[in-house]
C-alpha cells in the first residue's frame, strides 16, 4: 500500500498532464501513486490522452459532476492514509513530498495536513505565502487547495461540497476542517507552481459570484459567524486580517446589495492581478 495518493481531477486537461506527471515523476520522494479521475471530458485530444497513460496510472471515468465530485471520487479511491489533491494544470517541485509526507507522519493526530507556499506562474510570477488560521479562513480563503492530509480528515469532514459548481468549495472544505479541530503545519517554501491565469475559473466565474459564493458559505456555517463565535476566534489569536478590517468586510457583504458588493471583489482581484503582470513585465525588460 502506497504512502501517498495524488488525486488530480481533469475535464479537458490533456495539455496540462505532460508537464504535471513529469512534475510528478521528479519526486525524491517516492511512495506514492497517481489517480487521475477523468469528470466526463469531451476534447479528444483529452480522450486520447488519457487513453494512453502508462498502465502504472489509475484513471477513473465519471459523467462530468465538477471538480468536488471528481476530488472526492478520487478520494475514496485512493489506496493511501494520505492524500494529496493536485489540479492537472499545476505542479509540483521535485522536494515536496520529501519535505511535506514526514512532516504529517511525525505530527500529532490532531494535525490533520501540511501544506506551503505556492509559486505563480502564468499571467502572474512571484511567491503566494499562506496562512491557517481559523478566524481569518471565515472571511478569505488564505490557504491552497494542496493539502497534503490524512484520509480520515477528508472522511470525518464529509469531502468536498458537491453542490459548490462555481468554486470557492477548497475554501468551504478549509474552514470545515478548522471547524472539525484539526490543525495544518506550513512549510513556508514554495514547493507548488499554481497556475494563474486571467480566463481561470477564480476570475471568470468565483470572482464574479463572490458574494452568493461567500453568503453561501456563511449560510452553511451560521454558528461560526455569530458575534460570540467570531469574538471568540479572534481570541485565539494568530490573525494577520485584523478585527478592523474583517469587520468591515462583514458589514459591506450584509450592507451592500450582493451585485456592488461581488463586482467590488472583482474588480480589485483583477486590479491586482494586472498590477503584479505590469511589475513582472516590467522587472523581465529591466532584466
Amino acid at each position: 500500500m502506497p504512502a501517498v495518493t495524488i488525486v488530480v481531477p481533469c475535464f479537458n486537461g490533456g495539455k496540462f498532464l505532460d508537464a504535471l506527471l513529469a512534475s510528478i515523476h521528479a519526486q525524491t520522494y517516492r511512495d506514492f501513486e497517481v489517480v487521475i479521475v477523468d469528470d466526463g471530458s469531451t476534447e479528444a485530444a483529452t480522450i486520447e490522452k488519457l487513453a494512453a497513460l502508462p498502465s502504472g496510472i489509475r484513471v477513473i471515468r465519471q459523467v462530468n459532476k465538477g471538480l468536488s465530485a471528481a476530488r472526492n471520487t478520487g478520494f475514496a479511491a485512493a489506496n493511501s492514509d494520505f492524500i494529496l489533491p493536485l489540479d492537472c494544470d499545476d505542479t509540483l517541485e521535485p522536494n515536496h513530498l520529501a519535505e511535506t509526507v514526514p512532516a504529517l507522519i511525525a505530527a500529532p493526530a490532531d494535525v490533520g495536513f501540511v501544506y506551503t507556499d505556492e509559486w505563480l506562474v502564468g499571467d502572474v510570477n512571484g511567491i503566494s505565502e499562506h496562512h491557517f488560521n481559523r478566524y481569518d479562513q471565515l472571511f478569505v480563503n488564505r490557504m491552497s487547495y494542496c493539502l497534503l492530509m490524512r484520509k480520515e480528515v477528508w472522511r470525518a469532514v464529509g469531502g468536498y461540497d458537491e453542490a459548490m459548481r462555481d468554486g470557492y468549495e477548497d475554501w468551504e472544505f478549509n474552514i470545515r476542517v478548522g471547524k472539525f479541530g484539526y490543525r495544518g503545519i506550513n512549510i513556508p517554501k514554495p514547493l507548488l507552481n499554481y497556475a494563474v491565469s486571467g480566463s481561470g475559473m477564480l476570475m471568470s466565474k468565483s470572482s464574479r459570484k463572490h458574494a452568493a459564493l461567500w453568503q453561501a458559505i456563511r449560510r452553511k456555517h451560521p454558528e461560526l459567524f455569530r458575534p460570540s463565535s467570531l469574538y471568540k476566534l479572534w481570541r485565539e489569536g494568530g490573525t494577520r486580517l485584523g478585527l478592523v478590517y474583517t469587520l468591515a468586510l462583514f458589514a459591506a457583504a450584509s450592507i451592500l446589495p450582493s451585485a456592488w458588493f461581488g463586482a467590488g471583489v472583482h474588480w480589485m482581484r483583477k486590479r491586482k492581478l494586472e498590477n503584479r503582470k505590469r511589475h513582472a513585465d516590467a522587472a523581465a525588460r529591466a532584466a
